[in-house]
């Protein structure tokens, strides 16, 4: 498996290189992990772009200055305040739709033994009116993962976010962007590793070493463009 480390030095480019990860796997069928601090944005999914107030909800984040971005894995939108962490697992597969169910059980326990080994004992689900609600989702004083997976023919790949801290911030700009969406959103739904009570320093490394698992690691790119 190759690890990748570390945002490049924009939000277009760091998007890419997930983009890139993405298609070498399915060129030559050896898994990719990424793991790493997004910049600053809030990233819209594909039901937030056919929302009526989709405009005023872009315009919402960047009155607060986030940067925005679509993207192509999970549902609603999603702030990263530059501490909030986000993991990329791309792996081969010929006819993967069979085991969506299994790739999610496996990665979100991955994610809650990486949050209990940084002291947070997450549980599944999330609460009422949480941001990008969903079934795949871990929560310990709010919700503080939630998780995606978009599969393709080739390539699947899950996804997710793990708030570390800021999680009041996170709550003030997602409140007027579901506003515009027409979304239920409750501020004091989102959690984080923080307001947990667990080690925000230790979570990048813990969910590296968890979601790289039994597999061998083959090569470490540390992404240095910042």
């Amino acid at each position: 498996m190759r690890l990748l480390r570390g945002r490049a030095s924009d939000h277009a480019r760091d998007y890419e290189r997930t983009r890139e990860m993405v298609a070498r796997v399915a060129d030559d069928g050896e898994p990719a992990l990424r793991v790493w601090r997004p910049h600053r944005q809030v990233a819209f999914g594909r039901r937030d772009r056919r929302a009526e107030g989709y405009d005023r909800a872009r315009e919402a984040a960047r009155e607060r200055g986030y940067a925005v971005i679509e993207r192509e894995v999970g549902g609603r939108a999603v702030a990263y305040t530059g501490s909030t962490v986000a993991f990329a697992l791309a792996e081969p597969t010929v006819d993967g739709h069979d085991r969506i169910g299994d790739r999610y059980d496996r990665v979100s326990g991955a994610v809650q033994h990486a949050l209990a080994s940084a002291g947070v004992d997450a549980s599944d689900g999330e609460p009422p009116d949480s941001f990008c609600p969903g079934t795949h989702s871990l929560q310990a004083d709010g919700k503080l993962v939630g998780i995606a997976q978009r599969v393709r023919q080739d390539v699947a790949l899950t996804a997710g976010v793990v708030v570390v801290r800021d999680h009041a911030a996170i709550g003030d700009v997602l409140g007027p962007v579901y506003d515009a969406l027409g979304v239920p959103f409750d501020p004091d739904a989102v959690g984080s590793v923080a307001r947990a009570g667990g080690d925000t320093t230790a979570v990048v490394d813990a969910l590296a070493t968890e979601l790289v698992g039994f597999r061998t690691v083959t090569a470490r790119d540390n992404i240095r463009e910042t």
